[in-house]
């Protein structure tokens, strides 16, 4: 059995006694195949969930029970506990509680379900990408420290390189940090505005209970400042990717106009890797324009591809999916290459109505790549937000991505934005 882990009420973690874990589709509770745990990644960490309960299943009585008390302490209260896995990894299953009245709204981080077998921790998770770029043992902090302070001395004029910095330095941003170690992907923020207002957004919350996880970039990256950071990290790195659009920015298609010369005056000197665009593609004339000058890739964002849900979660002001479509589109008939970047959450990634849409956009669009990125959000704070209705029938992670794979072989899955042309 893979015990149900909490916590106590300082905090600290531990398994218990006789309750099996469990997991959450859709804020409802599972019991856990264990086919589809594996050991907690490196790099990952565990969280205490405020104003929720763990939630364990019985084999003795077949069901699901609520955990009041420490097992261990009577009369102690006790919290439900969360994995947010490492990048390369998309959840099964989310993290299953009893949410107290008045709890709070999580923060903006993924919530995996975790359990505890044979002197380790679990996950109901996959890894769906080799590529170790971000992996946690692929990181130096004392080599860090020493490149970015020197990239910083040396571009104190690149106002870019300083966002950059403190992206590395203070938030541990690994995009930022494989800018400074000259490696991978590297981020080029842009766009201090945005045509949507994601209930998920990291960089800009207004008006709800959570936070942003971090400062939006506060100024338009001019021309030849852009041209600089991706002009050096295409000529140094191997198999180099650079990247408009990040987690610290609003929406990089806003700044068409730059972007474009930017891209014209990399590519008027190098030809080297791959230029891609993290974007919601809301504009498929600007799409069309960076992609004469040289743009490679696109990664469009996606909560799900069906209309409703898709505009409760952006909330985009003046474009929808038709235009978000038309975006990838133009992108494949000019034989670009175009990924979404498909926010997933258990229970409603793999609804068999979410699962035929997405083939459907499959059909019309003829995409390369599915990234399976972890919604960062709190599940029930979502839901609620998107007016989530559930339906009965839903593949699972697994198997939604396996009836995608029978309607189109050719489609891969993965994380990260690849590079296309290393040389």
């Amino acid at each position: 059995m893979v015990n149900l882990v909490y916590a106590d009420e300082n905090g600290r973690i531990f398994d218990h006694p006789s309750l099996e874990m469990t997991g959450s589709s859709a804020a409802s509770w599972q019991r856990v195949d264990e086919r589809t745990l594996i050991p907690l990644p490196a790099g990952s960490e565990l969280f205490v969930l405020p104003g929720r309960l763990p939630v364990g299943y019985d084999r003795r009585s077949g069901s699901f029970q609520v955990v009041t008390d420490d097992p261990y302490a009577a009369g102690k209260k006790v919290q439900a506990v969360a994995a947010f896995m490492a990048p390369a990894h998309t959840q099964i299953l989310t993290a299953a509680y009893y949410r107290r009245r008045n709890a709070p709204v999580l923060p903006l981080f993924s919530y995996t379900a975790v359990g505890w077998k044979e002197g380790q921790f679990w996950v109901a998770g996959i890894r769906v990408d080799e590529d170790r770029r971000q992996d946690s043992d692929q990181f130096n902090e004392d080599r860090l420290r020493r490149q970015a302070r020197d990239y910083l001395e040396r571009l104190p004029h690149n106002r870019l390189v300083q966002h950059l910095g403190k992206c590395a330095l203070t938030y541990g941003c690994p995009a930022a940090k494989n800018f400074f170690l000259e490696r991978w992907e590297a981020p080029l923020p842009s766009s201090p505005v945005c045509n949507a207002a994601c209930l998920g957004c990291i960089s800009l919350q207004q008006g709800t209970p959570i936070c942003a996880s971090q400062d939006r970039i506060s100024f338009v990256p001019r021309a030849e400042e852009l041209a600089e950071v991706a002009l050096g990290h295409l000529q140094r790195a191997a198999a180099p990717v650079v990247s408009f659009g990040q987690g610290c920015e609003g929406e990089p298609l806003l700044q068409g106009k730059t972007l474009a010369a930017a891209v014209k005056k990399v590519r008027q000197q190098s030809g080297r890797g791959t230029i891609n665009l993290n974007t919601n593609g809301s504009l498929p004339q600007v799409v069309a324009q960076l992609r004469q000058y040289g743009l490679d890739s696109i990664r469009v964002s996606l909560n799900s591809a069906r209309q409703y849900y898709y505009c409760r979660y952006y909330r985009p002001r003046g474009f929808d999916l038709k235009e978000v479509k038309e975006s990838m589109q133009v992108m494949k008939m000019s034989k670009g290459f175009v990924s979404i970047n498909l926010l997933t959450l258990p229970g409603l990634t793999d609804e068999d109505e979410e699962v035929e849409a997405l083939i459907r956009l499959i059909d019309d669009t003829n995409l390369d790549l599915i990234q399976m990125r972890n919604l960062n959000i709190d599940p029930e704070w979502y839901l609620s937000g998107i007016n989530y209705q559930p339906r009965a029938n839903k593949h699972g992670i697994l198997g939604m991505m396996a009836h995608i794979k029978k309607h189109h072989p050719q489609v891969k899955f993965g994380y990260f934005n690849p590079c296309l042309s290393p040389a």
